[in-house]
Order: structure tokens, then C-alpha cells, then sequence
């Protein structure tokens, strides 16, 4: 066996969703700031992303933890998020994955009974603070980038479903929040196909009018995903987060938590010191707490406490010989979609 690299993954999954962590064979990724990094991934060379994100090493479910050297000095460890489309800033499900496979593999050393890591991200400083038992973190929560709503009750016209209302929201990355009956549909496994696919198709055609705009930080611009919302009967949110090429987040969703909060504090539903359960498609639950307010340039915002658990399931390592054919990968419609 000759490789020409070579990389190793802690393999976890945050209440379904799964977080390759990579923990070895990438020393570095060119940028003195977290934000020129992630630039330098989506817009220089995007080589690594799309060598471990395709074919055949990859398939669409589940992301890649990439993680570097903190550029910030209060940080312990630089992260960013790497998937099928493109390199993201912060997600809070990865962001757990990372914290756990860090603690239980001994890569920083586990403090019982809590454990605290400072993720350098694009999308600012992300302290996790772990609650550790036996060896085990059985809880992780993060301390969020402030979210905030950017615009409330956009609209854009659509055959199919005629004019959808949305809620561009920060929380990490863009979303665009969208009730999820206005498309005739219920968050339930059953529609998850469905779900997926409608969500990629509106994230396309409000991208293409919504800009999206970050008022500190280019580097965050763009819209990233559609996460469809409602309210259950016993009070909790449940969402479907839907990424390209087309799937459903099996988790809650983070940096979607993030952003739900910041929308119903804009709205008059929450304020610091409230908590709210998200559900995903399968069942699983974060909670999300409201902090404080905040701002970030002209938008109020809020600082948000997000909490879940992951399990590790896997040890992997990825390698690539160099005769490989496809270096880089390669995708078909009909796994990958359009």
C-alpha cells in the first residue's frame, strides 16, 4: 500500500448526524484569521474539501471537523466545517462531535466533571463547556456566536406554493427560517425526501435574490441553508435543516437553534433566561438558552447557549494512493442529486 497523504478521523454522531473529526494528516490551512481560512477553502483551493466530501471516500450525509491551529489566542483549537457544498463557519451538532472526540480520544485532557474547549471560528469564539462522567461526555454546550435577525417576513413568490415567507436569520451561518405548512408538508421521517428537496430548491431561488449580507465579516456572506420550523404540541420547535445537494440534518441543528432564538426575540417570544427544546426529524433534542442581549452592527441580537450529547461510533483513516484515478472525487445525480 503506497499513499501519497494520508488523514485520521474520530468518527461521532450528534443524535444521528454525523461529525467526521479529522485528527490527524492536516497540519494547517493558509490565513492569519479563521475567516481568511475559510475563505481560502471555498474560494483558493477547495482540494481537500472536495477529495474527502465526494466519492468515492464520502457520500452527502454527515461533514467533515476540520481543525487548525487557533489564530486567536484566547482559542484552544481552530475549526471549520467541511461538507458536500462548500466549507461552513459553525455548526453546533460538528461543534459537539469536535468537543467529544477531543475529550474521550485524550486530545485535550477530560476534567471531571465538567471540561471547557474555545473553538476558533470565523463566526467568533465558541466555548463548549462538557459534562463529563466516567470517562464520558455525556453532555456538551456551547456558548454561540451572537444571532440576529437580518430580515423578518421576506417573501418570495413561487409557482408551487405561492408567496413563502421566511425569516433570514444569523445564527453561525445564514438561514432562512420557514414555516414549514406553508408548503403543505409536516416535519415527520416519512416527508424527509420531500423536505430535503424542496428545502435545497427555495435555499437556490432566495440565494439567487438574497444576498445576505454579514455586517462585520465577508468572509460569512451567503445564504447556507432553509430549515423548516413548527411548534409541537407540547411547546418545543421541531426543524428540518436541509442541505445541499438534498437531505435532512438529522439533528436539531445548531447554528439553526441559534437563529430560531434570535428570530422569536425579535418577534417578542423570548427573552434571557427563556429555553426552548428543538426536535429534529428523528426525535432528537437540543436546548437552547437565551442569554443576553447583544449587537452585532445595527442588528439586535442575542447570545445563546446551545446543549446536546454525541456519541463516538468509529476510528477511520482516509488515504490516497497515487495512481487514484479520482483524486478529487467525483459526484452523480443519483446519489448527489442535480
Amino acid at each position: 500500500m503506497r499513499w501519497s497523504k494520508t488523514i485520521q478521523t474520530v468518527d461521532v454522531h450528534c443524535a444521528g448526524e454525523i461529525g467526521r473529526v479529522i485528527t490527524g494528516g492536516i497540519l494547517n490551512i493558509p490565513g492569519a484569521t479563521m475567516a481568511e481560512k475559510l475563505h481560502h477553502l471555498n474560494t483558493v483551493d477547495d482540494s481537500l474539501l472536495r477529495w474527502l466530501c465526494s466519492e468515492p471516500r464520502s457520500a452527502p450525509a454527515g461533514s467533515f471537523c476540520l481543525l487548525t491551529p487557533a489564530c486567536d489566542p484566547r482559542a484552544d483549537v481552530g475549526f471549520i466545517v467541511l461538507q458536500p457544498d462548500q466549507a461552513h463557519a459553525m455548526s453546533g451538532s460538528n461543534a459537539m462531535c469536535a468537543t467529544t472526540a477531543l475529550l474521550e480520544t485524550g486530545m485535550i485532557p477530560m476534567v471531571e466533571p465538567e471540561s471547557r474547549i474555545t473553538f476558533d471560528t470565523a463566526a467568533g469564539l465558541v466555548v463548549a463547556t462538557a459534562v463529563c462522567q466516567a470517562g464520558k461526555v455525556v453532555k456538551v454546550t456551547l456558548d454561540m456566536p451572537p444571532s440576529f435577525l437580518a430580515r423578518r417576513d421576506a417573501m418570495i413568490e413561487t409557482a408551487e406554493w405561492g408567496a413563502v415567507s421566511y425569516d433570514l436569520c444569523f445564527g453561525g451561518v445564514f438561514y432562512a427560517l420557514v414555516d414549514v405548512d406553508q408548503i403543505g408538508l409536516t416535519i415527520a421521517p416519512e416527508n424527509a425526501r420531500a423536505l430535503a428537496m424542496t428545502g435545497v430548491d427555495l435555499r437556490n431561488r432566495i440565494a439567487a435574490i438574497e444576498p445576505a449580507p454579514h455586517p462585520t465579516t465577508p468572509a460569512l456572506n451567503g445564504l447556507a441553508y432553509v430549515m423548516f420550523r413548527s411548534i409541537e404540541p407540547d411547546g418545543a420547535l421541531r426543524t428540518c435543516t436541509t442541505l445541499r445537494p438534498g437531505r435532512a440534518d438529522r439533528s436539531p441543528c445548531g447554528t439553526g437553534s441559534n437563529s430560531n432564538m434570535a428570530a422569536r426575540h425579535s418577534k417578542g417570544l423570548a427573552k434571557p433566561g427563556d429555553v426552548i427544546v428543538s426536535r429534529s426529524i428523528i426525535g432528537g433534542e437540543f436546548t437552547t438558552e437565551l442569554v443576553e442581549e447583544t449587537t452585532v452592527g445595527p442588528y439586535p441580537a442575542t447570545r445563546n447557549r446551545v446543549s446536546g450529547q454525541c456519541w463516538i461510533y468509529g476510528i477511520s483513516q482516509i488515504g490516497l494512493d497515487p495512481t487514484d484515478p479520482f483524486p478529487l472525487g467525483f459526484t452523480l445525480s443519483d446519489t448527489w442529486g442535480g
